[in-house]
């Protein structure tokens, strides 16, 4: 989509330096409707992104129609991949949005190529797909579109409610490839939540939303990430969310700590210094490694288990076909 009164092709002189060298910059654009934020138009040279062996996660192939998040998260693990093109991984993150404005023709095209093998492809696990613009750039639809129409799985991970739009589209694609949907829901407490992920929809939006993708006919995982320590890893919290997880239709929550690592941990630790500096001494001690204490995590899994059984929430099966939660279409699961 482009915006109205403004020309392909007109740089504009706010434009950060490192983007004003892209050769692929279309232009930068500032609306009232996101005030503070800046949207840096490009031209993709290639949708697909190959995930490097080494990375802790069950895929191979992502697609990224963003990057930065409005969601601004301050937990969030993807900050460092903003570090390109004189762009920070803190204010700039939340607030510099590259926009792949013709990442669904280019990805059809890669999708055509007789080498394609039909991969599962994640969406959302690097910044999420259905942030704030995307109401606006419309992105997503025309990148199901493409994956269903190749035959390529598709499992989408978002805290945005936006998904809600496309649930006709994605039962569709479900009919001809496996579709996965998972939900991030990881904080129950209104005040906290908005502290710490002050530009996501709340949880009761976002538990709607899990409810919408089950009338649809769709699975819907909860992906209760991250649990944070000392914070939202009470019994009393824990079960609440459960609860309001099941009462929504969750089909499933998976969970884990949170996780620190050089980029994430700096801006991280500027909102607790100034939400809760009682805990910094805490958090220091534990985050002496990107992960935390193994002790902590043994310690959480064995505190959410109970919980997570008690609400008929433990059976979560990983997708063999797309690599993400179980949907309705793959008959084998294999379990966490």
């Amino acid at each position: 989509m482009r915006w109205s009164g403004q020309e392909l092709g007109v740089e504009n002189d706010a434009a950060l330096p490192g983007l004003v060298k892209l050769n692929n910059l279309v232009r930068s654009v500032q609306t009232p409707e996101f005030a503070g934020i800046t949207f840096h138009e490009v031209l993709a040279k290639s949708a697909l992104n190959k995930v490097p062996g080494q990375m802790r996660i069950p895929l191979e192939w992502t697609v990224n129609p963003y990057r930065g998040c409005s969601h601004a998260c301050a937990y969030c693990f993807a900050r460092p991949t903003h570090t390109y093109l004189d762009l920070d991984g803190g204010d700039d993150f939340d607030r510099q949005i590259i926009v792949k404005v013709n990442v669904a023709e280019v990805l059809r095209k890669e999708l055509g190529r007789p080498s394609w093998q039909r991969h599962p492809v994640a969406l959302g696990t690097n910044t999420d797909p259905y942030q704030r613009a995307e109401g606006r750039y419309s992105l997503m639809p025309g990148i199901i579109g493409a994956l269903a129409e190749s035959g390529t799985p598709l499992s989408i991970l978002t805290k945005g409610t936006l998904l809600r739009r496309d649930l006709g589209l994605l039962a569709d694609a479900a009919t001809r490839v496996p579709v996965d949907i998972a939900m991030s829901i990881a904080v129950y407490d209104d005040e906290l939540q908005q502290s710490v992920e002050p530009g996501t929809p709340s949880t009761t939006a976002r538990l709607a939303t899990v409810t919408a993708v089950r009338n649809a006919g769709l699975d819907c995982t909860v992906f209760m990430m991250p649990i944070l320590p000392f914070l939202t890893d009470t019994k009393a919290h824990l079960d609440e969310a459960m609860g309001r997880a099941k009462a929504a239709g969750a089909t499933g929550v998976a969970h884990s700590a949170l996780h620190l690592k050089p980029g994430v941990k700096e801006w991280f630790m500027l909102w607790l210094e100034r939400e809760h500096p009682e805990l910094v001494p805490r958090y220091r001690a534990m985050y002496r490694t990107t992960y935390g204490p193994k002790e902590y995590r043994e310690w959480l899994a064995e505190r959410v288990r109970p919980i997570q059984r008690a609400h008929g929430l433990d059976r979560i099966r990983t997708s063999p076909a797309t690599g993400g939660v179980l949907s309705q279409a793959d008959p084998e699961p294999t379990l966490f």
